[in-house]
């Protein structure tokens, strides 16, 4: 092999490793779009919520609540909404004055004259004292607007806040790597039900946490071992923690994924499975064990991701798992 031969397939290894599991600066999410002239990820949302809602959702996805800087990308970002969702005639963007009435600031407190804006003649005008937040509309003017209105809007991720957590194949730096198991982990400290939890991990691009072996219910009992306390004052269930099964549709106790739940009588509570019907979703306790409680219970809960194969991984996950139980 010559020289420039040599070079030209060092090259090709290179972007081949570079961009495998979607590794590429330019990839964010699949569900967000990139464009160019602005270098970031945008997502326009189809499903309406409130505008602290629509914050809190963005922040789940690891993005912020869009603005536009100047014209420019205002321009970029109409188009993209125009030729994707043409049918959503309104979306909120990340301008409020909910902290002082006349004061408007971006979500991620920047002084409304940093960045642009398109209002409505006589707008913004505080009607009924009760606007406080920013909807655009489908030709690019704002007003102000009810916050608690439920609303389409559109998230952002710019390139330069993008990090890449290699071991997860994902932008979210949050989720723990354990490479006996073969998954990323976060253990979330916002209480919420079992569905919220769910669609929580949902938003992040991952699934409740599926415990399948003692190896990982053991994991997963360590993970909580030194939980923070919340930041909140309302009332959770503690010691307990959502993981990914139910038997929400009364066939059956089974995982997320579908699958029947098929593990040792050892990890439930009291060594059985649970027959109460009344308590149709699964947790876990600090311990490790596995208990029904109900969908509405609040507590903690953890996420998981699929973790990508590694190349200096000498052992299958399931060689890992009979080790661990030898062990």
């Amino acid at each position: 092999m010559d020289s420039k031969t040599l070079l030209v397939f060092l090259v090709v290894c290179f972007l081949s490793e570079f961009s495998y599991g979607q590794r590429d600066k330019k990839f964010f999410r699949k569900d967000y779009t990139y464009i160019e002239s602005e270098q970031s990820f945008y997502k326009v949302h189809s499903v309406a919520n409130t505008f602290n809602e629509a914050k809190r959702i963005c922040a789940l996805e690891g993005s912020m609540l869009f603005y536009a800087e100047d014209v420019e990308e205002f321009k970029a970002v109409l188009s993209l909404w125009q030729r994707t969702q043409p049918l959503i005639p309104w979306v909120f963007v990340g301008l409020t004055d909910q902290m002082s009435e006349g004061l408007f600031e971006t979500v991620d407190r920047r002084p409304m004259s940093e960045v642009y804006t398109h209002w409505q003649r006589n707008q913004p005008d505080n009607s009924k004292d009760n606007e406080d937040c920013v909807c655009m509309d489908y030709l690019g003017t704002m007003n102000d607007y009810i916050c608690e209105t439920k609303n389409h809007f559109i998230c952002k991720k710019t390139l330069q806040s993008l990090e890449w957590n290699n071991n997860c194949n994902m932008s979210n730096s949050d989720y723990i790597y354990n490479q006996d198991i073969g998954k990323c982990y976060k253990l979330h400290t916002t209480p919420m039900n079992w569905t919220d939890a769910y669609a929580a991990c949902r938003i992040e691009s991952t699934s409740l946490a599926v415990i399948n072996n003692r190896m990982e219910a053991d994991y997963l009992a360590k993970l909580t071992e030194n939980t923070p306390e919340p930041l909140v004052s309302e009332q959770y269930l503690q010691g307990v923690y959502h993981v990914g099964f139910h038997n929400r549709f009364l066939e059956g106790w089974q995982t997320v994924e579908g699958t029947p739940m098929n593990v040792d009588a050892e990890l439930w509570f009291n060594n059985k499975l649970p027959q109460n019907h009344y308590e149709e979703c699964g947790s876990m306790f600090f311990n490790g064990r596995l208990v029904s409680n109900s969908c509405n219970m609040k507590s903690f809960f953890i996420c998981e991701q699929q973790a990508i194969p590694t190349t200096n991984t000498s052992t299958s996950t399931e060689q890992n798992e009979e080790n661990y139980m030898q062990s």
